[in-house]
Formats: structure tokens, C-alpha cells, sequence
């Protein structure tokens, strides 16, 4: 099969699900901003979570950890990719 990209003794690595023009199947991406499935963060209707003062707290919190070389939870590193992703919005 030519969507198979297989590596070894068959251990299937990824298998191209029937996607958009762009190759991507839109039930399976997730956007860091609402958390919702089917579309990216720029694509979204949801406003963007504010900056407020417990958000900034958190933010300083993982960021002490990595630099006292803690490592992180999961979701402080869902939380750091949601920030890197609406930084990268307002950029645009």
C-alpha cells in the first residue's frame, strides 16, 4: 500500500488518512487555542484566553522549573505551546 510508511520487521509507523489539499485529515488536528478538533488555531473562532494574572503566574511558574531544570507536566507543555501559538497569531 503506498500510504504505509513502514519501518523494520512491518511495524507500521504512520498510515495517510484521506485528508484536505494540504494532506491533512481535519478530524484529527487539535487547535491550541480552544482545544477543539478539526482545525488549527489560526482558523478559530474562539477569542483567545486572557492574559490575566493567574495566567501570567503560571507562566512564571514553568518557566522557573525550566530553568532550575524540573521537569515539566504535561499540561505545562500544552500550556507552553497555546502561548507560542497566540504569540505567533498577534505577530501575524
Amino acid at each position: 500500500n503506498g500510504n504505509q510508511n513502514q519501518i523494520g520487521n512491518r511495524n507500521l509507523v504512520a498510515v495517510l488518512a484521506e485528508g484536505n489539499a494540504t494532506g491533512h485529515n481535519g478530524n484529527q488536528i487539535r487547535c491550541y487555542n480552544c482545544r477543539g478538533m478539526g482545525h488549527f488555531a489560526r482558523d478559530c473562532d474562539v477569542r483567545p484566553r486572557r492574559r490575566d494574572a493567574a495566567y501570567l503566574q503560571t507562566q512564571l511558574l514553568i518557566n522557573q522549573k525550566e530553568e532550575a531544570g524540573i521537569q515539566l507536566q504535561a499540561e505545562e507543555y500544552d500550556l507552553m505551546a497555546a502561548t507560542a501559538d497566540l504569540d505567533e497569531i498577534k505577530e501575524v
